[in-house]
């Protein structure tokens, strides 16, 4: 990545903390669940974590105990740096779109952690419990499909570039991986190019330039090792970006290689910008991909 780029993505991950915070405002709670959707609080005693982490389910008005042998798709949202689990219902339409989709959407908590295992904190495992804790107890509470053509991840921001590094790092797990304006070159950040709390943070978090925690878990390193073979296993990859988004250019870097390298995806340039707004209108977006790409619920 040249100087230019680089500064454009440290712009951008400089204005998210500003920005998530206060972007919400537009919708807030116009957008509360409907009851046409159960939306649950849950709680996981993560062992890897060392500690309860929340998320939240939200059932398709189809989930009930009447069709009790029916299962569903399962699509997992994750939120953006400085969100919480319960973003994707306080600030979106996600619970009314569920209405219209016979999908389980499960918004897990990420803190503040690029949903990556921390290279110095041994109980910030936020890759693994997710895949290790997580998707196995939702599969055993709710009725889910339990297998890999029947799930789907994304996210938004932070949580764009989680969803597809889980894309790119477990196939065998999802058929579909999302993402919204995501911070996509996060893993090339460091305190020495990009001082200050971010800098540090992401050192914290990968470890120093050039570590196995960063060329794990960086997308770009992730795609450009990946043999013909490897490609032909990712998951689809959805990708959209608003054209006023500073972190536009990070994606169309990031297209640009998946175009290289032949990977099966879609990227869709949009008028937006870093905000609820855009993102409220994304993931309805992304449901309709995903009904094309997860399947429907099954019946006895």
């Amino acid at each position: 990545m040249n100087t230019k780029k680089k500064l454009s993505l440290k712009l951008g991950l400089l204005a998210i903390s500003v920005m998530t915070t206060f972007a919400g405002l537009a919708i807030g709670q116009a957008s509360s669940p409907t009851s046409l959707a159960t939306v649950r609080t849950e709680k996981l005693a993560s062992k890897l974590m060392g500690r309860e982490m929340p998320y939240r389910i939200i059932l398709p008005p189809t989930y009930s105990k009447e069709n009790s042998s029916e299962r569903f798709p399962v699509v997992y949202l994750l939120h953006g740096l400085t969100g919480h689990y319960d973003n994707w219902t306080d600030k979106t339409r996600v619970a009314r779109l569920t209405g219209s989709a016979d999908f389980i959407i499960v918004t897990p908590e990420g803190e503040d952690g690029w949903y990556t295992d921390s290279a110095t904190k041994p109980n910030d495992k936020y890759d693994s419990y997710i895949v290790k804790e997580l998707i196995p107890e939702v599969d055993k509470k709710y009725r889910t499909i339990a297998d890999r053509d029947h799930r789907a991840i994304a996210g938004l921001s932070m949580g764009g570039f989680g969803s597809l590094k889980f894309g790119l790092k477990y196939p065998e797990m999802f058929v579909l991986a999302g993402s919204f304006s995501g911070a996509l070159g996060a893993a090339s950040i460091t305190e020495k190019n990009f001082p200050g709390a971010i800098g540090k943070t992401i050192d914290a978090i990968f470890g120093p330039d050039g570590s196995d925690v960063r060329k794990a878990n960086d997308p770009f390193a992730i795609v450009r090792s990946a043999t013909p073979d490897q490609i032909r296993k990712f998951p689809f990859l959805y990708l959209d970006c608003g054209t006023e988004d500073f972190l536009f250019q990070n994606n169309r870097e990031f297209d640009s290689l998946l175009i290289e390298k032949k990977v099966s995806h879609e990227f869709r340039e949009l008028p937006g910008a870093h905000n609820w707004i855009f993102w409220d209108a994304q993931v309805e977006e992304f449901l309709q991909v995903a009904a094309k790409h997860i399947g429907t619920v099954s019946k006895p």
